[in-house]
C-alpha cells in the first residue's frame, strides 16, 4: 500500500477545480485506510449544487479523524450558491456523519443511499457504520436528482457495503464512486454486510459503462476507468485462485494463516482488513461449493 503523498500535493479544506461542474474539498483525515482523506466533491457551477459525500464529523481518534472544520470548509466553497442536496456514496464514518451539520447549517436535504445499521466487530475503525444518518429521500438504481445545469444519476454498486451507490454527472461522463472503485488502493470487502460475489458483479457493471473519468471519495481521479476495473477485477480472480491453490496444497486453513501467505510485506496495521477480505473470497467460494468451513478452519471439500 503506498505511503500517504505529501501533504502539500492534497491541501486540505481547499476548494480545488477539477472541471467546470465539479469541485473538491478535502477532508482533514489522511489514515492508512483512508489515504489522503475523504474527498467531498461539489457538482454544479451555477445557482443550486449538489454535495457529494460530505465526510466524517465530530471525530478525533486513532484514525485522525477531527473534522469539524470541514464542514465549514464546503460552506466557504460552495459560496452564495444553494446546496440543492447533500448527496452520500454509503454510509461509513468517514463520509456521510458531516450530512447533519451541513444540513442544519444549510438546510439541504439529505439525498441518496439508504440508512444502515450494522453491529460490525471489524479491525477498520473508519469502517464503523454511521448509526445516525437519517436521508430526506433514498434513491434506486437508475434515479435522478437535477438542479441547475446538472444531473445525477444513482448507480447501485453493492458490494463494499451493500447500500453503496455511486452517481454519474450526466453532462460530462464523470462518476462519482465513493470507496467502490479507487486509484490507491483495493477496497475492502467486510462481511458480514460486504459481499464479494456482490462486489464482483458491481465492478462488471462499471466496466460495462461508458464514464470518462472516475472521482473517488479516496486518492486520485482515474482517467482510464475501464483499464483500471479490468485490472481490478483481475486482482480479485488471482486472489481467489491463490486461495484455492493454498487450500489444495494443504497450506493454510485459518484467515490469519492466509494473510500472512497472501499479503507479505503489508503494514501490520492493514491485517485486519486483510482478513476480511480474504474471509469474503471464502464466503463466495463456500457459496459455489469450492470450500468448506468446520468453525473457523477452511478446506477443500472431501
Amino acid at each position: 500500500m503506498p505511503p500517504i503523498p505529501d501533504r502539500s500535493e492534497w491541501p486540505v479544506g481547499r476548494s480545488e477545480q477539477l472541471e467546470p461542474l465539479v469541485r473538491r474539498v478535502l477532508a482533514p483525515n489522511p489514515s492508512p485506510y483512508t489515504f489522503t482523506g475523504t474527498q467531498t466533491y461539489i457538482v454544479g457551477a451555477g445557482a443550486e449544487v449538489a454535495v457529494i459525500d460530505p465526510g466524517p464529523y465530530g471525530i478525533s481518534d486513532a484514525i485522525g479523524m477531527e473534522s469539524e472544520g470541514h464542514v465549514e470548509a464546503i460552506i466557504a466553497a460552495v459560496g452564495d450558491a444553494k446546496i440543492a442536496a447533500i448527496v452520500c456514496t454509503h454510509t461509513h464514518r468517514d463520509h456521510s456523519p458531516a450530512s447533519r451539520p451541513l444540513q442544519a447549517a444549510t438546510g439541504a436535504p439529505i439525498i441518496g443511499c439508504a440508512p444502515l445499521t450494522l453491529n460490525d466487530d471489524g479491525p477498520r475503525a473508519d469502517a464503523a457504520f454511521d448509526d445516525d444518518y437519517v436521508p430526506d429521500r433514498v434513491l434506486a438504481d437508475g434515479e435522478r436528482l437535477s438542479g441547475d445545469g446538472w444531473t445525477l444519476e444513482a448507480v447501485a454498486t453493492p458490494g463494499h457495503t451493500s447500500n453503496h451507490l455511486c452517481y454519474s454527472v450526466l453532462e460530462s461522463g464523470a462518476l462519482f464512486t465513493g470507496d467502490h472503485v479507487m486509484g490507491w488502493s483495493t477496497s475492502v470487502v467486510s462481511p458480514p454486510d460486504g459481499d464479494m460475489a456482490a462486489y464482483m458483479a458491481s465492478l462488471q457493471k462499471l466496466y460495462d459503462r461508458e464514464d470518462r473519468v472516475l472521482y473517488p471519495a479516496h486518492g486520485p481521479q482515474i482517467d482510464n476507468p475501464r483499464q483500471l476495473v479490468r485490472g481490478m477485477m483481475g486482482h480479485r480472480r488471482q486472489r481467489e485462485r491463490q486461495i484455492l491453490r493454498l487450500l489444495e496444497d494443504g497450506g493454510p486453513h485459518f484467515i490469519p494463516e492466509f494473510v500472512s501467505a497472501m499479503y507479505k510485506g503489508l503494514d501490520p496495521r492493514l491485517h485486519g482488513a486483510a482478513g476480511r477480505s480474504v474471509q469474503a473470497h471464502l464466503i463466495d467460494l463456500e457459496r459455489q461449493g469450492r470450500v468448506t468451513v468446520e468453525g473457523e478452519r477452511w478446506m477443500i471439500p472431501a
